[in-house]
């Protein structure tokens, strides 16, 4: 038997994790802690973080997916330590302006098109649609970025900011997707 206690605590979780803000919070976290899983390469580290960007657009859609990712942005320019750590040391803000700021400013874009793609489309082909072209929004973004700030050779840029990640990106790619529909699976059987 449940106390009233319970019950009125299970009612009060029930209504938080129900919240817009509750999910859109939980993203922005969740993209914080997949950026500490890094290798930190020069001049952009390997992470964890565009899974989660794309995840987050899967789950919340285009609007609350971008959401999510300004908030993760918000919360490392006024210096708490969301980023990646680089091998620059760059943080917070000046993140923002680093060899990885291309990359951190696409984030927000990339949720909303993976979020919108989903939205259009429930298939599995579009799942992975939207884990691709959240890689590509991402990785075009930081490349053109390296290259115009940083690095000033398309070679180099291309070589340091997209091949590098080639392997890792197909791994991400298939991996996002797994776990959307896994997860949407189960949540429909419930």
């Amino acid at each position: 038997m449940i106390s009233k206690n319970n019950a009125v605590s299970l009612k009060l979780l029930s209504k938080v994790t129900s919240s817009d803000l509750f999910w859109i919070f939980s993203f922005s976290i969740l993209t914080a802690v997949s950026a500490q899983i890094s290798i930190p390469v020069k001049p952009v580290p390997f992470t964890l973080q565009t899974l989660m960007v794309g995840l987050a657009g899967a789950f919340l859609g285009a609007k609350r997916g971008a959401y999510s990712q300004f908030l993760y942005l918000a919360l490392g320019a006024a210096g708490l330590p969301v980023f990646a750590p680089t091998a620059d040391g760059f943080y917070g803000i000046a993140a923002l302006f680093g060899p990885t700021g291309g990359y951190l400013l696409a984030f927000p874009l990339a949720a909303f098109f993976a979020g919108y793609i989903i939205e259009k489309h429930k298939s599995y082909f579009s799942v992975v649609l939207a884990m691709v072209v959240t890689e590509m929004v991402i990785i075009g973004s930081g490349v053109v970025y390296l290259n115009t700030m940083y690095l000033h050779s398309w070679a180099e840029a291309l070589k340091g900011g997209v091949v590098i990640f080639s392997l890792w990106t197909v791994i991400k790619v298939l991996s996002g997707a797994a776990i959307y529909t896994g997860i949407n699976r189960n949540l429909r059987k419930q």
